[in-house]
């Protein structure tokens, strides 16, 4: 088993409403990392499943647009 401690933290999005993970805990290869959040609304401590945690839209870089219906521009291929 491995904690990490997210510095900074990340906005994501749980079945609860919108939250900042602190922590990771990565229990090995036959179970699903579970995301440590604490709750936007109220600041309670939540574990959650990997399934269960989005990353929240991010604008600047581009992340979750289409959660909020925002179009989303593909990226530019390289030309060789």
């Amino acid at each position: 088993m491995s904690i990490l401690q997210l510095k900074p933290t990340i906005l994501v999005e749980t079945p609860l409403g919108t939250g900042q993970a602190i922590f990771l805990i990565d229990y090995g290869m036959h179970q699903n990392t579970c995301w440590v959040v604490a709750l936007q609304k109220d600041g309670v401590i939540k574990h959650f499943d990997c399934n269960d945690v989005i990353l929240s839209t991010n604008y600047t870089y581009g992340m979750n647009l289409r959660k909020n219906h925002f179009p989303v521009q593909e990226p530019i291929a390289e030309s060789e």
